[in-house]
């Protein structure tokens, strides 16, 4: 972006800041029948899977830009969207030019985590309303310099794509949870096995493919050989781009393992776990993992297995609100309640009961993004419900990495540990250092 438009955005921007009061979001479209016109930054996985979501909005959603560092990724992904929508979306290899175009009114950040920071201030800056995928951010620093860009930009959408926000079955879950049927709830547990067959075969190092831009993929991470086990999919297990199972299910799990329980910030954690199923090289984050959360009133346990399939209550996921009365165990799927006890008059404590999902999700997600952007609000996973969860599974890595019980001072904002407050910061390329608003 040359320094002329980087002045123009800037200036623009706020200007419109200055008029935010306004009921009508200026950037973006005027009614709810005009288009809101979409790029995709990341096309492999789950941004494409959010684009979809954004395209069943039929005439209102443009898809008009993809921004890819693999070409052949780029050109898969265009047919498919071409096949869609019948229109072909102008190609990026280096999303800088996408945001550089005034065509493009959103944009969906589907790349790894450590481009997600970047990224979405870079947005913002240009004036794009921004779906940024979870975790919100690669490390505490990221999580609330992104909160204070979403911030100074009032009058543009964030939302992270912690879909389940706009799911109703997690929210019935949880009212139940705080109108005190299960009676005190002194546990939560929470947890992902994610039921792979085998472990990651070890790779060498090797020249990366040709069709892939890989100092960009690279971008504000440590400059490091390519490797098979380290890109793509894998990248979420090697710290330098992800935080494991622990930041890609835990902020969907700990969320409402949180919000149940109306819970802030823990005052220490303490780690477990380790690298069981894996060779040394093949990867970095632990394959199974535990982090248990002491709060004044209630202790939060996490778990994560790459191999294992089964875990708590017969569940690959889920949280369980273990109370003196009785259970509460919810997933994707639904929830269920299980009486603990009987009271030997009067039976069981409450009736157990099962509910499944409402068919919600991932759609209406998409839905109240788009509403934020033509009528205002505050969309349903907010920035700072992004950063909340994200910090507290960086915390969970932070003690495994330290390897001791760590202790948050929630009135400074750190860690009283030295060694556990360095990992509240990530070391960046020199080339990208992280964007200051």
């Amino acid at each position: 972006m040359n320094s002329n438009r980087r002045k123009f955005i800037k200036n623009s921007a706020l200007a419109t800041a200055a008029i935010s009061a306004f009921p009508t979001i200026m950037n973006a479209c005027a009614s709810p029948a005009e288009k809101v016109r979409v790029g995709l930054i990341g096309c492999r996985s789950m941004g494409f899977s959010d684009l979809q979501s954004f395209l069943k909005e039929g005439n209102n959603v443009d898809c008009v830009a993809l921004c890819d560092v693999d070409s052949k990724i780029l050109e898969s992904r265009a047919a498919d969207v071409e096949k869609l929508t019948e229109k072909r979306p102008v190609l990026y290899a280096d999303f800088r030019e996408m945001l550089d175009s005034p065509e493009v009114d959103a944009v969906i950040l589907g790349t790894p985590d450590h481009w997600h920071a970047h990224q979405m201030i870079m947005a913002l800056e240009a004036g794009k309303h921004v779906y940024v995928e979870k975790p919100m951010g690669h490390s505490i620093e990221e999580c609330n310099a992104m909160v204070d860009a979403a911030a100074k930009y009032p009058n543009l959408a964030v939302q992270v794509g912690m879909w389940q926000r706009s799911s109703k079955h997690w929210f019935e879950a949880s009212e139940i949870v705080k109108s005190g049927e299960l009676g005190d709830v002194h546990l939560v547990k929470a947890w992902i096995y994610k039921g792979y067959d085998e472990p990651y075969p070890f790779m060498p190092d090797s020249e990366a493919p040709a069709h892939v831009d890989y100092n960009m993929w690279l971008g504000p991470a440590p400059q490091r050989p390519f490797n098979a086990n380290r890109f793509h999919y894998n990248f979420r297990w090697w710290f330098d781009y992800a935080g494991g199972a622990m930041t890609d299910w835990g902020v969907h799990l700990l969320d409402f393992a949180m919000y149940a329980m109306d819970a802030g910030m823990p005052q220490k954690i303490s780690p477990g776990g380790g690298i069981y199923y894996h060779q040394e090289g093949t990867i970095e984050t632990p394959d199974i993992q535990q982090a248990l959360y002491s709060y004044p009133k209630h202790t939060m346990v996490w778990e994560c297995g790459l191999n294992p399939g089964i875990g708590p209550y017969g569940k690959g996921h889920g949280v369980a609100f273990v109370g003196q009365k009785g259970t509460l165990v919810l997933d994707r799927g639904g929830y269920q309640l299980m009486p603990d006890r009987s009271d030997a008059k009067k039976g069981p404590f409450f009736e157990e009961k099962t509910q499944s999902n409402y068919g919600d999700g991932l759609d209406e997600h998409v839905q109240n993004f788009l509403k934020c952007i033509r009528e205002g609000g505050t969309p349903n996973a907010s920035v700072e419900v992004g950063a909340k969860t994200a910090i507290v599974s960086e915390m969970g890595n932070i003690a495994y990495r330290v390897g001791e019980v760590i202790h948050w001072d929630d009135a400074a904002k750190k860690f009283k540990e030295d060694a556990a407050d360095q990992l509240t910061r990530v070391n960046y390329n020199p080339k990208w250092p992280l964007p200051r608003v």
